[in-house]
């Protein structure tokens, strides 16, 4: 029996290439798993709102039930940077998915729509709580080179969940009720918290000193807070007071007013230094982000009304033609995670902004000129892939342009900018909705035309600031 030479090295171990090498596949499909249940939530709920606000009453407050979401979402991710800062992102993530099943279940049960707004946002806050521990995690057990696959994969996720999603919704409002589509997520939100339970030896723990954390102390994390609290009581004072602007009355224009000052004394004080200047690298990465969710969402959340309203299209088949924005969104992913554009996010992003731009000229034309309905094909994949090109690179570029020890304050501003560009783009286009659409009838054309061009020009605004998310990247940030 032969024995190994005594100079002879170890062979070396193979270099890991995917997420689902090396011990990276468990995390990596509990991670996926549980933005599917996100994914199959939202898309669902698009879907059904509609009937579901004529259901109690409140067909023009239609956007408040994704606005309100999306402000207290907010709030989970201002809260989450100082939280996960001092405690680690594991207690974020548990509690977080405990009150998206929470919120999930009141809507189910809602008999009032402000119930199940109540609902809404309890949901919002535990998804803005555990999403930001979801970054602060794929930061913490990926290396760089791996990260834009993963990104890549969660955004990828989407894809079956949005497929299935409406159909599903569709069959249970035909079967059993629209509260059913609420009341599913709960025990599928379980399911993830088990199996994230399971991993949590690969979670990263409470952060030390060692890890070249900044100091932080609680007097800096309460005012982190407090800030966050003005800026969502003022985000919703917005939202409320915007939708209760027809017939135009004193308090409603002073809600709306008095919360736009109020976003604007506090926002600056939450992201980046040289956001709203457009500063090259980071604060022009959360620019870009927050531009695009704002025209994404405000634009999208009403192509089913549209065309169940006015192109006379059931659930399912309103739900089979939003679905393909989602298609579009993972075939960016997919594409954007290919070894031949490493190192080229600011050109992923640039590109994908342009798309955004297009694809909602293209919904407002398919409006204005009544096209048929399955005409918006085109418009909704392209909007899908222009926004799977930015989301993902802008999460790679967020990571690699800030150092480790701030990847949870990174994130969170990222995260903020996401939920805060979302609220503010459905609540404006949700007035000009309930401004406009008569009391006894659908909105026209005209109205979706409006909105669809005013969410096309701020895509487009986001253009120019992503040609300014470009920056040099030590290697070592790469992984």
């Amino acid at each position: 029996m032969s024995r190994p030479h005594p100079e002879q090295p170890p062979p070396a171990a193979p270099e890991v290439t995917s997420p689902m090498q090396g011990g990276y596949a468990a995390i990596t499909l509990t991670l996926v798993a549980f933005v599917s249940m996100v994914a199959f939530e939202a898309m669902s709920v698009t879907v059904v709102m509609t009937p579901v606000a004529a259901a109690l009453g409140a067909p023009q407050l239609y956007g408040l039930a994704f606005s309100l979401m999306f402000t207290a979402q907010m709030l989970g991710t201002i809260v989450a940077g100082p939280w996960i800062r001092r405690r680690g992102p594991v207690d974020s993530l548990f509690v977080g998915q405990a009150l998206f099943a929470a919120g999930s279940l009141l809507a189910g049960a809602a008999t009032s729509y402000s119930m199940l707004l109540l609902g809404r946002l309890l949901a919002g806050l535990g998804a803005g709580l555990a999403v930001v521990a979801e970054y602060v995690i794929i930061g913490a057990v990926f290396p760089g080179r791996l990260r834009p696959k993963v990104f890549g994969w969660t955004s990828a996720a989407w894809v079956l969940p949005s497929i299935v999603g409406p159909l599903i919704a569709g069959a249970l409002m035909q079967w059993l009720s629209w509260r059913a589509v609420f009341l599913v997520v709960v025990p599928t939100t379980a399911a993830t918290m088990l199996a994230f339970w399971m991993q949590r030896h690969r979670l990263p723990r409470r952060p030390t000193a060692a890890d070249g954390a900044p100091p932080s102390t609680a007097r800096a994390d309460r005012q982190i807070v407090r800030i966050g609290c003005t800026l969502a009581v003022s985000a919703g004072a917005f939202q409320w007071g915007a939708s209760h602007l027809s017939p135009p009355t004193w308090w409603a224009l002073a809600l709306a007013v008095g919360g736009l000052v109020g976003l604007t004394a506090t926002l600056p004080r939450l992201v980046p230094s040289g956001t709203f200047t457009m500063k090259v690298g980071l604060p022009s990465v959360i620019m870009t982000r927050f531009l695009l969710l704002a025209a994404f969402n405000g634009a999208l959340s009403f192509v089913p009304t549209l065309l169940i309203a006015l192109r006379g299209l059931s659930v399912n088949a309103a739900g089979a033609i939003l679905a393909l924005t989602s298609v579009g969104w993972a075939a960016g992913s997919i594409v954007q995670g290919r070894a031949r554009f490493l190192g080229r996010a600011s050109w992923l992003v640039t590109t994908g902004a342009g798309c955004v731009a297009v694809g909602l000229l293209g919904c407002a034309l398919g409006a204005w000129a009544n096209l048929w309905a399955w005409a918006f094909i085109v418009p909704v994949s392209v909007v899908g892939l222009g926004m799977g090109l930015t989301s993902a690179a802008t999460s790679v570029l967020t990571l690699q342009l800030s150092p480790p020890a701030e990847h949870a304050a990174a994130s969170s501003a990222l995260q903020l900018s996401d939920v805060l560009g979302s609220a503010i783009g459905i609540s404006v286009t949700g007035a000009v909705y309930a401004a406009l659409v008569p009391r006894d009838g659908p909105a026209g054309a005209g109205v979706y035309v409006l909105m669809w061009l005013m969410a096309a020009c701020v895509a487009a605004l986001a253009w120019p600031a992503a040609r300014r998310t470009h920056a040099r990247v030590p290697r070592s940030a790469t992984g």
